[in-house]
């Protein structure tokens, strides 16, 4: 048999503002790992390996959460990667699989929020995002703001004065992704705005306003990893969906050396990380229908446009001029569910849900979200500190 690693099943809760979700993240690890396990069609005891991501956590709460599932003495490792936490988990499930280690793992992420903007836990010890501080720091002035709009901002400041994009543009990427979300029964916010009120919405960070700017939230989310072998043997071909590529990458010495607000945000690592997925999976980003993307502030969307290769660098914006990522245009669809911007980003579960999107997207399953005829989709995910990964999917054979 050969190494293709396949999506079997997938889970998730709604996501929620923190505080406001009934249950605890163990309740809520059951919920997106049961339907994932439902959806794929076999039990927990066929799980032989489970890898559970986390930012927010005592050491073992992967574990915990798990064990409402099954106490089969299977190996459960914790998974922190910052905002890529979940796919972080998916990455190790799927190397697990594909390198013949395991026949069926389990990826699973989930988050208990505080309310209000990320900061340090840890202000005793070395922020872990120093490096990255200092070189902003030298290129622009930090102002009285949440530390991670103005990181983001900082990149989509860059764009407009090198390249001519304006406020205008990362607004029409708000308005896109929360239009999208009116479908998506499992988004923290379901609520279309006009172009307008996303331009009026309270600054955060010039140019973004709050409405372009992804909340915290609670909740979790879960995909289960199999090999062919285990899905010839289990009849699982009308499920499946071919993880086909995919990488991890982290900061590169361009990070820190090219004094660029973008790079030092992650569109060197996403750009070296879709190029490695892509090539895995042997497709070029043309062929590609449907994507979500890390849009955790609009700016991000934007920059990241280049980094896949959807546009060439400095004309994101021109795919914005012309609609194209969303229905009815030249494509792809990005963020049929709405984003991080809307739909939420529980940090650890934000990967895991990304991935259940597609899977149900490449499966015609995707209700009144569905990209007509999609065949390939590509998940983007980055957490800064560093981690950038990027996964191709495509319909299985």
């Amino acid at each position: 048999m050969s190494n293709r690693t396949y999506v079997i099943g997938v889970g998730m809760t709604t996501f929620s503002k923190p505080g406001t979700k009934e249950g605890d993240y163990p309740d809520w690890a059951v919920e997106a790992g049961s339907a994932a396990l439902a959806d794929a069609g076999i039990g927990y005891d066929a799980v032989q390996e489970a890898y559970v991501g986390y930012c927010y956590g005592d050491s073992t709460a992967g574990q915990r959460a798990v064990y409402g599932l099954g106490l089969t003495g299977i190996p459960v490792v914790n998974v922190n990667n910052n905002c890529s936490t979940g796919s972080s988990a998916l990455y190790l499930a799927r190397r697990a699989v594909r390198a013949g280690l395991a026949e069926c793992a389990l990826a699973l992420g989930f988050e208990k929020m505080e309310k209000g903007s990320l900061g340090m836990k840890y202000p005793d010890r070395t922020n872990p995002m120093d490096k990255h501080v200092m070189a902003l720091g030298e290129l622009r002035e930090w102002e009285q703001a949440p530390f991670a709009p103005q990181m983001f901002g900082m990149a989509g400041r860059e764009h407009m004065e090198l390249y001519g994009s304006k406020p205008e543009h990362f607004a029409w990427i708000g308005w896109k992704n929360h239009k999208h979300s009116v479908n998506n029964p499992y988004a923290q916010f379901q609520t279309e705005y006009t172009l307008q009120e996303i331009k009026d919405a309270p600054e955060i960070y010039a140019p973004l306003t709050k409405l372009q700017c992804s909340p915290t939230s609670d909740g979790a989310g879960a995909a289960i990893i199999a090999s062919e072998r285990f899905v010839d043997e289990h009849d699982l071909w009308d499920r499946a969906v071919e993880l086909a590529g995919q990488a991890l990458v982290t900061d590169v010495p361009d990070t820190f050396s090219s004094r660029s607000a973008r790079t030092l945000v992650g569109a060197d690592m996403s750009r070296k990380a879709a190029t490695a997925a892509l090539q895995e999976a042997q497709v070029d980003i043309a062929d590609v229908d449907v994507i979500e993307l890390h849009d955790c502030f609009s700016a991000n969307e934007l920059v990241t446009y280049e980094a896949l290769g959807l546009a060439a660098e400095g004309e994101g914006h021109t795919l914005v001029e012309s609609e194209a990522t969303t229905y009815g245009g030249a494509g792809p669809v990005v963020n049929p569910s709405g984003g991080l911007i809307s739909k939420g980003h529980p940090l650890g579960a934000t990967g895991l849900a990304q991935c259940a999107e597609l899977t149900w997207q490449l499966r015609g399953q995707a209700d009144q979200r569905q990209v007509e005829g999609a065949t390939v989709a590509l998940q983007h995910n980055i957490g800064l500190g560093g981690a950038a990964v990027v996964s191709l999917y495509t319909k299985a054979a």
